[in-house]
């Protein structure tokens, strides 16, 4: 199944929970790192759950290989509300923006939202790049340092952002409770398990695909490999190609109807490549600002405490949920 449906059922993740698959995800993001390639779109709908419950990274459209220390990239892709600050200004990134992304998710499992949402795109985009983090006070403190560490603006800055990479994270005291061996082995017991009842099971994943009717990739065989040799050096490409490069995927993206605020799109960006100096920029003084002025960050959920913080986050209820009909 998803961790998406898994959150969906939760609300939110206690911190043991949360910690467990974060801890499988940097595993699995250090391995990609250091082979050269950047995933650029972790997110809860691209993670996988096994039978025994471990995680696996799917969808690999939008990763990015021959990225090692010193490389950069300028391509414009993934998810609005998991993209970091520097895909965003075009200004060139590596390997941090998953590291990025990774404090995005955990925020999402913790609190139930993405740190940085709106209405529509372009607001999100504006808060990203220029709205502070706030943080609910039910969090503890290893947790919320985490998030800071992982969620700073600036790459260089950033947790994981070093020569380290994964291992500098793998420190941090959130995980002091890791053994990370046996983690790689799957030594851990998962906290969930998807219950099966078959092969053919797919009540873990949402109903809105598994009930669409299975399409086959199209023929792409048609043309020998000598005919293919006539084209080369060809530097065409059909319009009709680039535009639905433009406008991204055709589905409608998912809302998480109880967890998420408002009604943020979440459709992946496909690879585009644009000079460093992009459409979406810093507030930089003396400049006029892109953007209109931005709107105060939502406040953090109250929540009452007794004898300070708690030492775990409050679960939330799964019935509260909205109406069917709302998108994100």
């Amino acid at each position: 199944g998803e961790l998406f449906m898994q959150l969906e059922k939760e609300g939110i993740f206690m911190e043991d929970t949360a910690c467990f698959y974060l801890g499988e995800i940097i595993l699995a993001l250090g391995h990609l790192h250091s082979n050269g390639i950047i995933y650029r779109d972790l997110k809860p709908e691209n993670i996988m759950l096994s039978q025994r419950g471990h995680i696996k990274l799917t969808d690999f459209g939008l990763s990015k290989e021959s990225i090692h220390d010193g490389s950069i990239t300028h391509t414009f892709c993934g998810t609005i509300e998991y993209m970091a600050p520097e895909i965003l200004t075009h200004s060139g990134h590596n390997r941090a923006v998953d590291w990025w992304s990774l404090g995005v998710l955990m925020h999402d499992m913790m609190t139930g939202s993405p740190p940085f949402t709106a209405e529509n795109r372009k607001k999100t985009i504006e808060k990203i790049l220029k709205c502070k983090l706030n943080l609910p006070p039910y969090l503890t403190v290893d947790a919320r340092d985490l998030i800071k560490q992982l969620l700073r603006k600036s790459p260089v800055k950033r947790l994981g952002s070093s020569q380290g990479d994964s291992a500098d994270i793998q420190k941090h005291s959130f995980f002091k409770q890791i053994n990370w061996d046996d983690l790689l082995n799957k030594r851990v017991e998962p906290p969930y398990k998807p219950q099966l009842h078959s092969d053919e099971d797919v009540s873990q994943f949402d109903t809105r695909f598994t009930r669409q009717t299975p399409v086959d990739s199209p023929d792409d065989s048609t043309l020998s490999h000598s005919a293919e040799l006539a084209f080369a050096g060809f530097s065409f490409v059909a319009p009709s190609v680039l535009e639905s490069l433009k406008e991204g995927f055709s589905f409608e993206p998912r809302s998480r109807h109880v967890r998420r605020h408002n009604s943020s799109p979440r459709t992946p960006i496909s690879p585009l490549k644009f000079s460093p100096a992009g459409p979406f920029k810093l507030a930089v003084e003396g400049e006029p600002d892109l953007f209109s002025p931005t709107s105060p960050p939502a406040a953090p959920p109250s929540v009452p405490l007794e004898n300070g913080p708690a030492s775990r986050p409050i679960k939330t209820p799964s019935r509260n949920k909205k109406k069917k009909g709302h998108q994100r």
